[in-house]
């Protein structure tokens, strides 16, 4: 059985549930932000994980969006891969992707 990369598995999960959660645009996600939710899943290489999904506002309410993701390992929550992305207020373009992978 070939060795997995668990970082790389805890990334590939990020980005994946990052495309999902972008989904919507800016005036959809405006009417539930801020919000989160935390949900128990299966990351690409099948290893089970946590994933946190966050909506919150950059600077003001009604302004752009943050959208915020962290999937990590119950027992390493520090280790997991956090991946954000800002939907612009005034362009539903899903734009200024960042990761941090420790």
């Amino acid at each position: 059985m070939p060795s997995v990369d668990r970082q790389q598995d805890l990334a590939d999960a990020a980005e994946e549930e990052l495309a999902r959660a972008c989904d919507l645009g800016w005036r959809e996600l405006s009417q539930v932000t801020p919000w989160g939710d935390t949900y128990e899943g299966f990351t690409p290489a099948g290893r089970s994980a946590e994933f946190e999904r966050n909506y919150l506002w950059v600077a003001e309410p009604k302004g752009d969006i943050c959208v915020e993701v962290v999937v990590y390992q119950p027992q390493a929550y520090e280790r997991g891969v956090r991946l954000t992305r800002v939907i612009p207020r005034r362009d539903s373009t899903k734009t200024e992707m960042m990761g941090d992978q420790e």
